[in-house]
C-alpha cells in the first residue's frame, strides 16, 4: 500500500532555507579591499602598451618582504606572468594595459601567486635639506679636515671624527636598500584610470597617452583593483 507524500508549504521553505544555508557555507566569502594582497615591484624589462604583444612573459622583483596565507616572500623575490592586453592608444580608443603575475621565485622557495598591475606607484622619498652652514672657525676649516658629513671633525669628538673606513682606503656601504628611498605611501598613476572583471582581472586604460612601464619605478601589483570608485 502507497502513500503520496504532500508536503505544505512551510516544509518546503525550510527545505529551501535549509540547502541555502548549506550552499551559502560552502561558498567562500569574497575578500575585502582590506584583505587583497600588494606587491611593490619594480620591472625587469620596458612594457608599452601596443608595442608588447600580449602572451610576452615578464618579470618583476619584489622591493619588500610581503605576507602571503603563511609564507612570507622575501624582498628581492621574482615574480612571474605575462601581458594579458596591450593595445596602443586610438582616435576613439584609450590605451589599455593589463599583467597577470602567477609565480613567486626566491633563493630558497616558491609560491603560486595571482596578482595584477594597477595603477598605483611608489614615488621617490623626499629628503630633508642637509644644513651644511656651520663651519668652525680658522684652521679647522682646512679642507683636508672636511669629513664629508656636513661638520669638521673635533679631536676630542670621536662622533665627529670621518666616517669609518674612509682612512683605510675602504669605502663604507652605502648603497640602500630598494625599498629606502621610496615613500611609505603609494599614489595614483597620472592620467591613468583602471577597470577590474568579476574573476579580479585588472586593466589600464589612458585617454591621454600610450600607458609605459620602465625598469626604476615601483610599480604595485594587487589581487584586486585598488581605485577608488567614483
Amino acid at each position: 500500500m502507497s502513500r503520496n507524500l504532500k508536503l505544505g508549504k512551510p516544509v518546503i521553505l525550510m527545505i529551501i532555507l535549509t540547502y541555502s544555508t548549506l550552499f551559502a557555507q560552502q561558498t567562500p566569502p569574497a575578500p575585502s579591499p582590506s584583505q587583497w594582497l600588494e606587491f611593490p615591484v619594480i620591472m625587469r624589462q620596458n612594457i608599452s602598451a601596443g608595442k608588447t604583444p600580449v602572451g610576452t612573459k615578464v618579470e618583476a622583483k619584489l622591493i619588500a618582504a610581503t605576507l602571503v596565507g603563511t609564507v612570507v616572500i622575501p624582498q628581492g623575490a621574482t615574480l612571474s606572468g605575462e601581458v594579458t592586453e596591450s593595445a596602443a592608444r586610438a582616435a576613439a580608443e584609450p590605451s589599455r594595459l593589463a599583467i597577470r603575475m602567477e609565480s613567486a621565485a626566491w633563493k630558497n622557495g616558491s609560491t603560486p601567486v595571482k596578482v595584477y598591475l594597477t595603477a598605483w606607484y611608489y614615488p621617490m622619498a623626499t629628503l630633508p635639506n642637509q644644513d651644511l652652514s656651520y663651519q668652525p672657525p680658522d684652521a679647522a676649516r682646512s679642507p683636508k679636515n672636511w669629513n664629508g658629513a656636513g661638520t669638521y671633525p673635533d679631536p676630542n669628538n670621536p662622533a665627529s671624527q670621518p666616517f669609518p673606513g674612509r682612512d683605510n682606503g675602504q669605502e663604507p656601504n652605502t648603497t640602500p636598500s630598494p625599498s629606502s628611498n621610496i615613500s611609505k605611501h603609494r599614489v595614483p598613476l597620472k592620467n591613468i584610470d583602471s577597470t577590474s572583471q568579476t574573476d579580479g582581472a585588472i586593466t589600464l586604460l589612458s585617454t591621454h597617452m600610450n600607458i609605459k612601464l620602465d625598469k626604476v619605478t615601483t610599480y604595485v601589483l594587487a589581487s584586486g583593483d585598488l581605485m577608488p570608485r567614483k
